[in-house]
């Protein structure tokens, strides 16, 4: 079993519904495990035998859900898919309801909702783990596998320059939220009104202190990107948004990733993006195709982190 390779200190039968609920030493713990089991898969085979796994989507996915089915299956259990896409958790029944059943079938759920608070009522009444496939506040397992892939190319996290340009949104604030944990310098730049929410950049700014990490909100994309390592960028609308479109893409005119704000990062620095991308608007083709650019490796890592998740919490 995982524990008894890698002793990770995280409690079992907890949940991962935002990041900040892991300290730092949790969060190294899974990025530990996870190199293990991309470098070592045949050592976790048949791991999580015998487990089940409930996936709640009210979202479309590609990475998240082929990432946890493949990796849960690879993992020697099973997935059953709940597809809430045309109605949502709560709606047809209370949230309540639903997570004492499963927990009586499933030894966990990973759950793509859009409101935090319906995923928290979720893990409030359910007595397996709960983890956040991506709500409207926080995308933790992205975050956790963009460190990993940013670990992997760079070696180490502690001082890492990464700029996020972009709207302040689910992304951002796990990239907050997990950077700081890791002792990261991130600089987030967003036009005036589309700040990150001020009590996530709080929480991060109070684990940075631990960590000797930095965090700066600047509303300039060329003052943020400057002498970076890595720039990473989302969206300008999220689903649930599409109404504010068009004042959203007059709004972050300026703000796309191309060769020529590219020019103010460091000569090494990488492109990172969540995918997926619309391309022409957050991202230039030119970045997004480049050689410096590390999108499908933070895809591919989706399922090594999320294997090494599952292993924590459901072993």
């Amino acid at each position: 079993m995982a524990s008894a390779t890698t002793s990770p200190t995280i409690p079992l039968q907890h949940d991962l519904l935002t990041g900040m609920e892991w300290g730092a030493a949790q969060v190294r713990d899974v990025l530990q495990l996870a190199a293990d089991v991309k470098a070592r898969p045949d050592r976790y085979r048949g791991a999580l035998a015998g487990r089940f796994l409930a996936l709640i989507f009210e979202k479309p996915s590609l990475r998240t859900r082929v990432t946890f089915e493949v990796g849960i299956a690879s993992l020697g259990g099973s997935a059953t898919f709940l597809d809430h896409t045309a109605s949502h958790l709560g709606e047809r029944e209370a949230v309540a309801d639903v997570a004492r059943s499963l927990e009586r079938w499933t030894n966990g759920i990973v759950a793509r909702l859009f409101k935090q608070s319906v995923l928290e009522e979720l893990a409030q009444n359910a007595r397996i783990p709960v983890i956040n496939a991506l709500t409207d506040r926080f995308h933790p397992c992205q975050a956790i596998s963009d460190f990993f892939t940013l670990e992997e190319h760079f070696g180490a996290l502690r001082g890492l320059k990464i700029a996020y340009v972009g709207d302040g949104n689910n992304v951002c604030h796990s990239l907050l939220s997990v950077g700081a944990r890791l002792g990261a310098h991130i600089r987030i730049a967003v036009p005036a009104g589309y700040e990150p929410d001020s009590g996530v950049v709080a929480e991060a700014r109070r684990a940075a202190r631990e960590t000797r990490g930095k965090i700066e909100i600047v509303n300039s994309p060329e003052e943020a990107i400057a002498g970076v390592q890595a720039i990473y960028t989302d969206v300008w609308t999220s689903m649930g948004q599409e109404s504010e479109a068009l004042s959203r893409t007059a709004a972050f005119k300026g703000f796309q990733v191309n060769n020529e704000l590219f020019a103010h990062a460091a000569p090494e620095a990488v492109f990172m993006h969540c995918l997926p991308a619309h391309r022409g608007m957050e991202v230039s083709d030119a970045v997004m195709d480049s050689p410096r650019s590390i999108v499908f490796d933070q895809a591919e890592n989706r399922l090594h982190v999320q294997k090494a998740i599952l292993l924590t919490l459901l072993s």
